[in-house]
Parts: C-alpha cells; structure tokens; sequence
C-alpha cells in the first residue's frame, strides 16, 4: 500500500491542469497551442518533466477536436518541446538529447530529416521568419560543439587575450572556402573577417573617404548600402537588367558622378537570384578598370552554387576585392567570413575591420578555419543545399501558378505581387497573420526608387517542414484573397 501511495503522490506532483492562453493570431489552432506550449515552457509556468493533460480532456476543456490536440502535441514533439509514450502520456521533455544522437565525429554527416529541426527563435510569439536567409540547422551544431571544446583545451588562454596576429591556418580556409570558378586567390590575400558584412564596411572604409560615392545595385543587400551612408558614404544605384547590374548604365554612372567603388552579388544576387553571365563579369571589370573603380564581390551565396562562372576577382585581381562566408552553407552564428585583397591592402584592411568591429575573436576565427579545413564545412553545405532545395520544393507546389524567380540552390524566391497587392500593405498583412516577409524596401536604399511590388520569401530557418507548409498555405490564401481580404483597423 505504501508503495501505491507512493506512486499515486508522485502523480499528482508531475500532472499539470495547464490550460493554453493562446493569441489568436490568426495561425491554425494547432500552432496557436504549440506556440502558447514553447511560451510557457520558456517562463517555467510548465516546468520539466511534468505530464501535460490528456489530449481529450484539453480538447473538451478548449472547445476543439481532438485531432486539433493531437497535431498540436506532434509540432510540439517536432519542435523538441516535449516527450510521449503511449500508455503513459506526454511529458515536458527535461533535457537536450546527447549530443550522440545528433550527430557524432565518426558518423560522417547526417541526412536531415522531417521533424529533426528544432524550434527557431522568434522575435514574438506566433511569428515565423520569412525574412531570414541563414543556413538551416541539420546537425552543424554537434561539429560546432566538438571544435569549440578541442580548442577550448588547445588553447586555454586564447578566450582571454586579443588576437595579436593572423594564424596561416585561418588565411589557407579562406583559401579554400573563397576557391570558386576554377579560380583559387592568394593565400597571402586573405583575411579573415566577422561576416561579409563587416569584411564589405572594412573595405569600404579603406578605400574611401566621407563623401564619397560608392556604387550599389538598385535592388540589393540594402544594410550595406545604408551603413556605408552612416559613415558618410554616399550610396548611389545602378540601374539593372534581368541577369544583374546594367553595365551600360554603370558606365555612363561613371563619367558623370565618378564612385570610388561598386558592390555587386553576381552569383545568387540578393534578392532577385540572378546569376551574373560570364560575359557581363567580364565587361564589368574592363568598366571599372577604365574608369579608375574598386570592384567588391560579395560571394556569400557563391558556395551554394557548383557551377558558377569564374568570378571578378580571376578577371581583375589587381581591383577586386572578394568575400565569402559561412552564414549561408554552413553557420550564420559563427559569424565568418574571408576577404580576398588586392595586395596593397593586406595590411590595412584588418586595420580597418578592427577599428569599425573592435576585431576577430579567436574561438570564431580558429572554428572556422577548423570546420573548413577538415572538409565539414563542404559536408554541411551539401546538406544544407538539399535541404533547402526540398523546402524549395515545397514552395514551387504551394505557389505553383504565382510569379516568381528563384534558383534551384537559393534559400528564397522573389515574389512578384498579383494586382492590386503593395509590397508594404502585404508585409502587413503577413504580419497580422504571424508570417515575417521582407518587401521590396527593404532591398532599396533612397526614396526616388520605384515600388517593384515584390516581396522576398525566404524558407531556410523555419523550423521544420509541418510548420514551413503550414506557413506557405497561410501566405498563399492571403495572395489570392487580395487586399480586400485585409483589414488593417485596430
């Protein structure tokens, strides 16, 4: 007897009367639980290990069917929120799997499968990034772990100190990862650099000063553009055709108003998924060479596509200055990237890159060097290109009689809006009904710039393929709804 007591106290202790507080949102009832379930869990009202009701008796108390229950405890499964065994029911989960059963050294890379994403990190409830490009997570983070804890012993005071010089190992990863189009740049050209983003505003900073102009793409990574202005850059836009920068137009943009550098993205450019024509590349550099132009190259979605032509940098190393990093085919968080320079500025970028972001940090630096020169950075490319082209799938079945361009390896498409849809009305809308979508403002960096009526979809963080569908639907009945289908009164 006393041993029934026993088990009969421990139950009442673990069982738990919680009761959804959902936001209604707009997102299926489901989602809505799942979302209140990860929101609680998050603020301990459901603590680990306790067993949440049974899904009949939250489905009569909630007022839905029980299959609505039950698909919101598999998100919640899905999302590593919680544990169930049938017979005994389920559980708030009370740890994170062993690293083993993630991914392990000697296992090679493993395949990602439905339902082995975990959950995002959302900037509110019930809100899905649409907007965001990084990398998925299939499993990187079990190397990213292993690396950091073998550097931690390699290099014990490291974590402690500045970086007071550059390793030759981080210069020959950068070689390898910026090796692109059967072109290979110097190994003594490369430096390494937290993100392309801060590689592209230490090489700005290098070669220009306040008030002069640099040249960007009329649709764009318009972040760059805009920081250039806030170190007192004047950017300036290029017109552009199908295939990318019109060369023409940058030609006559030259004579009259004289930039001291250009910024394109020839392969995958962000956001419309053009890739530069060989052609183009090369007349491009023969432009910015007459003219006297510094030509950046931002390769971040170079390492997404195997054939590529070859880029500027083999055409005009003498003016290019190359970036690639990690953030797109491998890691975002690891934040690195590598600039290949024109000789002269080997020594001064750097400068530069530590003035405007107070430096590398070695643990960055050293994992990334180790994660490419092992061959795992390539092994978790390949992953990540296969899964996002299985999302992409998904998409083009979805969206299937919708306007759009969009390449086979890219983590978004750009999404033309049917009339009488705006771009900013949509991101609203979107918005309202939990879903993060980036218009085509965001891609533009002056007011005189005409509306495109564009939005970019990207697909690569949301958390799984359930909820990734879930979200495609959403959008595509607010496509076809139209803005008559939307009230934007509060």
């Amino acid at each position: 007897m006393h041993c029934i007591l026993d088990c009969f106290n421990v139950f009442i202790v673990t069982m738990t009367t919680w009761f959804p507080e959902m936001r209604r949102t707009g997102a299926p009832i489901y989602i809505e639980i799942a979302d209140a379930m990860a929101h609680d869990i998050d603020i301990g009202k459901l603590k680990p290990g306790e067993k949440l009701p049974p899904q009949r008796n939250l489905a009569f108390d909630i007022g839905v069917t029980i299959g609505t229950i039950g698909r919101a405890y598999a998100l919640a499964r899905q999302r590593g929120l919680v544990t169930g065994e049938v017979g005994r029911g389920t559980f708030v989960r009370c740890s994170e799997p062993p690293l083993s059963e993630v991914v392990t050294a000697t296992s090679g890379y493993n395949e990602v499968t439905e339902g082995s994403i975990p959950d995002g990190i959302h900037p509110a409830p019930g809100k899905l990034r649409l907007d965001s490009t990084s990398a998925p997570e299939v499993g990187q983070s079990g190397f990213i772990t292993r690396h950091v804890a073998a550097i931690m012993a390699d290099y014990p005071d490291k974590t402690t100190d500045y970086i007071r010089s550059l390793k030759p190992e981080w210069q020959q990863a950068g070689q390898a990862w910026l090796s692109t189009g059967g072109w290979q740049p110097d190994v003594t050209s490369i430096v390494p650099t937290l993100g392309v983003h801060a590689g592209m505003m230490a090489a700005i900073a290098t070669l220009t000063a306040p008030g002069d102009r640099v040249a960007f793409e009329a649709v764009t990574y318009a972040s760059l553009a805009r920081a250039a202005n806030l170190i007192g850059r004047r950017p300036v836009s290029v017109p552009m055709t199908r295939d990318g920068i019109d060369v023409d137009a940058f030609d006559h943009l030259c004579a009259n108003q004289h930039p001291k550098a250009v910024v394109v993205i020839p392969t995958i450019q962000n956001p419309t998924t053009a890739i530069m024509p060989a052609a183009t590349r090369e007349r491009l550099a023969a432009v910015a060479r007459k003219h006297g132009v510094w030509i950046m190259e931002d390769n971040i979605y170079g390492a997404c596509v195997d054939e590529a032509p070859a880029p500027i940098a083999a055409l005009a190393p003498d003016i290019t200055f190359h970036l690639g990093g990690l953030s797109k085919a491998v890691a975002a968080g690891i934040r690195s990237a590598w600039v290949s320079c024109p000789p002269a500025y080997v020594r001064s970028l750097p400068v530069a890159h530590k003035m405007l972001t107070g430096g590398m940090p070695f643990m960055l630096a050293e994992t990334a060097a180790r994660i490419v020169r092992t061959g795992e950075a390539s092994n978790i490319a390949r992953a990540v290109l296969r899964e996002n082209f299985s999302r992409l799938t998904m998409v083009r079945e979805i969206l299937s009689d919708h306007d759009y361009r969009y390449h086979d390896n890219s983590p978004f498409i750009w999404l033309k809006l049917p009339q009488p849809w705006r771009a900013s009305l949509f991101v609203s809308a979107a918005r309202d009904i939990g879903l993060l979508v980036d218009g085509d403002d965001e891609f533009q960096f002056s007011q005189d710039q005409t509306s495109l009526h564009r939005v970019r979809i990207a697909f690569s963080t949301i958390p799984s393929h359930t909820v990734l569908r879930d979200a495609l639907i959403r959008l595509r009945r607010l496509l076809d709804a139209g803005p008559s289908g939307y009230d934007s009164y509060t």
